[in-house]
């Protein structure tokens, strides 16, 4: 019996403050699946969980990492699954929380991202390639020869972009129906999986304040340390939604008001597109805030009710 529990959704939907509450509900510790929050000194602009709002609870792949350090779904995967060994050994619950899909389905699947005998030619010659014509070269390079792995992978990130093209050479397939057929796999967990969600206009105004908040907060001068610090635009840290935004107005390309807009804007896009992707999920639980009024208890009282049904199964 191997108990995990999902809170998921799209950003400024609530999953902190519930899963928070979950954990002290029912004996559980918190796993972070935010490609963002793992970063140190990164705490505004991911929306970064306060001690305060930990309220003891033990919170893992927070504040692991610096700036300058790489992070992706295959390191994600492996300081998740050993946290949730660590938990398991603690007799406690384990509780993923946060919105990027694809580190959370690499998690419950196992997915398995074994590099077929990296060919570190094709890779160079690929990286070459994007040095000379660009990403977005790339890019258009994979939608020919894996049209559905294009419309996952975002031009910028370059990195996985290679990969794909270079799997797609090493082995004959797509890369996008080997992650299918991942995905298709029984999960090693008894899982509960729960998407957190709410009217369209009722999420984009959380968004829009949540970025006032941290305008407030001072987002500026956190970018403008980590500049000093050295970091750059082509650290995958910073590419990060509202670093990124911040970077472009401290280096004269736009100004403030434009890069708190387009701030606004492309975290709007980007929880549609969170939306989309837990849509396609399977087993997936529809927490739909409006039918409970809001009321967080309520909602608590629904995954602590399915949490003991499970745990149930564990004592037949």
């Amino acid at each position: 019996m191997k108990p995990l529990i999902i809170i998921t959704g799209p950003t400024a939907a609530g999953k902190t403050d519930l899963s928070v509450r979950l954990a002290r509900a029912i004996g559980g510790e918190i796993i972070s699946a935010d490609s963002m929050q793992v970063y140190r000194h990164m705490d505004i602009g991911s929306a970064k969980i306060t001690e305060e709002e930990k309220k003891g609870v033990p919170h893992y792949l927070i504040d692991v990492l610096n700036p300058d350090e790489e992070f992706n779904v295959a390191v994600f995967q492996k300081m998740a699954k050993d946290a949730v060994n660590t938990i398991y050994s603690h007799g406690n619950i384990p509780i993923v929380t946060g919105g990027t899909g694809f580190y959370i389905q690499a998690l419950l699947y196992d997915i398995d991202f074994t590099d077929n005998g990296e060919d570190s030619s094709i890779r160079e010659e690929l990286e070459l390639l994007g040095n000379e014509k660009g990403g977005e070269y790339l890019h258009e390079l994979l939608q020919k020869l894996d049209p559905d792995a294009a419309g996952e992978i975002h031009p910028n990130n370059r990195k996985r972009v290679i990969r794909a093209i270079e799997f797609f050479r090493q082995t004959g397939e797509k890369i996008s129906e080997h992650n299918r057929r991942e995905r298709e796999k029984a999960s090693p967990y008894d899982f509960l999986y729960y998407t957190v969600n709410m009217d369209r206009e009722t999420l984009y105004q959380r968004i829009d304040r949540r970025v006032d908040l941290m305008m407030e907060q001072g987002l500026v001068e956190e970018v403008k340390r980590l500049k000093k610090m050295g970091c750059t635009r082509n650290m995958v840290s910073m590419q990060g939604l509202g670093y990124k935004e911040i970077l472009d107005y401290l280096q004269g390309d736009c100004t403030l008001e434009e890069a708190v807009y387009i701030l606004k804007r492309d975290t709007r896009h980007f929880a549609k597109r969170q939306i989309t992707w837990f849509k396609r999920e399977r087993d997936v639980r529809d927490l739909y805030l409006p039918e409970f009024d809001y009321d967080l208890e309520q909602v608590l009282k629904k995954i602590v009710l399915d949490t003991n049904e499970i745990i149930g199964l564990e004592n037949d």
